[in-house]
């Protein structure tokens, strides 16, 4: 029996149906997406969304949907679902699902009177192809199946209309067809394992909805395009293959490529194995070079997210040979001490005081799991010498030494913290100044830095930087500690201490290098268990504060506002688990395991068989954001790593 499966109930009942997603991707940098009955809820969701750099190196949807009918004795069972207008599903096929299980790839059952179909979903590893298996198990009648596919050809943050412009011829290839809608677009190959007709008849789907652009208050409306239909008569026990690739295939090679793939996978028979398989998610490789998303639907590449989940994505399970990779890449990438931390289009933005200092957290991890300090020293010595030198005499966004040690940041309305939410160009939560987790990176940058030039023969450079180290270890407690409250400032400006209660001094229990004493770890971390911790990870701000928000929701301002003022973020929870374990030893471990394996319940919550993004801080803590998040899981794997350790 699959580990994740849902009975018929379940499923044919779409409230709840509708909100379990499904993600697969490959290393080339596709994915397919939908709901457990396939019907579409965002503009995300799609059976073959690729990146296209010749256009914005974005993804793109380009098939939307394919719409499945069985047709026996003349009649026409439609197995395709999608949402028109309030309530009404058409043509409703979700009532013939009878099963869904997970493992070894999602497939689903759907039954028709006699006829028993399985679907079978599969993505090429390395190239741009899904290939979708049709079995048909039992058939009491002569049986015909009909493909008709619903195109897009958009960016995933827009939206298809009906259009003159479009291209909506077709041509002929084997076993299928191919079409590129629009110029500058890649051709997209359509082909089937077996020799089908194509009828060809154009018409476009007006008005489909996707529930969840709505509820997040985007355009919810789109046109698909489809350029007629397949057909093919199938015989009981006969497997039939569809492939949706951005190159042409042998349709010969299409049942021994599917066999191939279907070996390649980690079996989701767990919730460990679940995290590994979501792990592979995150990697998009091109040319030798290997990036990092950070998380599905819409985020793309973004240093400080790369450095936080390497580790946890990488180190635990032999993957070392990719974290250098992915590292490699990302520096190439550099722009004086700065790595982009998002992108517009084809143009990178390097606005994260935090990533080149999470930049050396990760190697520091990286030598913890192999010992190959020589190894990171020859390679990315120089690099973290650029890095702390700029930091400390000062570059761009006000960031800069002070002669305490400490590092401050940020000028005006710049977010350049995680916590990093714009409204109106304005900052939701205003941390610019000399920031805890900025501070606690920055001395375990410096120690580690030292560290390594001392053992690797840099007298030198170890005195220089040993002495800032004990610089900032006499002032962080003066600068950040409050003796009556027990923990620390979040944000400090001149005068000014801001002690909201948020979770981002956990840092300074987790880091390898910390400038604060175990008792005030343990006020630390007694105030965030105690106003922070949930089940799903630590909240953004306490809910004593009066600008406490526990439920994430709304259109995009709502949320905006809410994302860092309550949200439960799975990512913080690996910190406080390592300082927890650390101070508490085995006493500590029993708390962080028993949450650890409550994340359990989420394989089939939101993304199936992933984490997501955020969750609610207001019991029962719902899943929100995007469906499945690099650093989510990395740290889950790095707790996993923790505890057997």
């Amino acid at each position: 029996m699959s580990y994740i499966k849902f009975d018929k109930q379940q499923l044919v009942n779409l409230e709840y149906s509708l909100t379990k997603e499904l993600l697969r991707t490959n290393r080339a940098g596709s994915y397919a997406s939908t709901t457990l009955p396939g019907c579409n809820t965002r503009k995300y969701h799609g059976l073959m969304v690729s990146l296209q750099p010749q256009i914005d190196n974005q993804h793109h949807v380009l098939l939307s949907s394919l719409d499945v009918t069985i047709i026996q004795r003349n009649a026409e069972f439609n197995l395709a679902i999608h949402k028109y207008g309030d309530n009404v599903y058409e043509p409703g096929g979700h009532k013939y699902i009878s099963d869904f299980e997970s493992d070894p790839i999602p497939k689903l059952t759907y039954r028709v009177g006699g006829v028993i179909l399985n679907v079978e979903r599969l993505f090429d590893e390395e190239n741009d192809r899904i290939m979708i298996r049709y079995h048909l198990v039992d058939a009491h009648s002569p049986t015909t199946l009909r493909f008709r596919p619903l195109l897009a050809f958009r960016n995933v943050h827009d939206l298809s209309r009906k259009n003159d412009y479009a291209n909506t011829t077709y041509s002929n290839v084997e076993n299928g067809i191919s079409m590129k809608m629009y110029d500058l677009y890649s051709s997209l190959f359509m082909q089937f394992s077996d020799k089908v007709n194509f009828i060809s008849d154009p018409n476009w789907y007006f008005g489909i909805e996707y529930t969840k652009e709505k509820t997040r208050g985007y355009d919810f409306k789109e046109d698909l395009f489809n350029p007629g239909y397949f057909e093919i008569q199938v015989k009981k026990n006969e497997k039939l293959i569809f492939s949706a690739g951005l190159i042409q295939i042998d349709p010969g090679d299409l049942h021994s490529a599917f066999k191939r793939e279907l070996k390649n996978r980690v079996p989701r028979d767990s919730f460990k194995n679940c995290l590994l398989n979501a792990a592979e998610q995150f990697f998009v490789q091109d040319n030798g070079n290997v990036d990092l998303i950070a998380g599905y639907h819409w985020f793309i590449e973004s240093g400080r997210d790369t450095f936080v989940a390497l580790p946890g994505l990488t180190l635990n399970h032999g993957k070392q040979e990719l974290f250098l990779k992915v590292v490699n890449t990302i520096i190439n990438k550099m722009k004086g001490p700065f790595f982009p931390n998002n992108r517009i289009g084809k143009d990178y933005i390097y606005n994260s005081v935090d990533a080149p200092l999470w930049f050396f957290w990760s190697l520091q991890q990286f030598i913890l799991n192999t010992g190959k300090g020589k190894l990171i020293w020859d390679k990315y010595g120089i690099v973290m010498k650029l890095i702390l030198d700029e930091f400390s005499k000062g570059t761009t966004y006000g960031i800069r030494m002070l002669e305490t040690g400490l590092l401050t940041a940020g000028e005006e309305n710049d977010v350049l913290t995680w916590m990093n939410v714009l409204v109106d160009n304005k900052p939701v939560t205003n941390r610019n100044g000399l920031a805890v987790d900025v501070n606690a990176l920055w001395y375990n940058a410096i120690c580690f830095y030292a560290e390594l030039a001392k053992k690797f023969r840099k007298p030198a450079e170890a005195k220089k930087w040993n002495e800032v180290a004990g610089k900032i270890k006499e002032h962080f407690t003066n600068v950040f500690w409050n003796k009556e409250k027990g923990y620390m400032a979040d944000v400090v400006r001149g005068d000014y201490k801001d002690f909201s209660v948020r979770p981002n001094m956990v840092l300074l229990t987790s880091m390898p290098y910390s400038p604060v004493s175990d008792d005030q770890k343990h006020g630390i971390l007694q105030t965030i268990e105690k106003q922070l911790l949930t089940p799903r990870g630590l909240r953004s701000l306490s809910p004593r504060n009066p600008n406490y928000k526990g439920i994430y929701k709304g259109n995009i301002t709502e949320r905006d506002l809410a994302y860092h003022q309550g949200a439960a973020f799975p990512w913080l929870f690996g910190h406080f688990a390592e300082g927890y374990i650390k101070l508490y030893g085995e006493e500590g471990k029993l708390l962080i395991e028993r949450i650890y394996k409550g994340f359990e319940e989420t394989m089939v919550e939101h993304g199936i068989g992933t984490i997501s993004e955020l969750y609610n801080g207001d019991p029962p803590h719902t899943a929100k954001g995007a469906i499945s998040q690099a650093w989510s899981i990395a740290e889950l794997l790095r707790i996993s790593n923790m505890l057997n350790k």
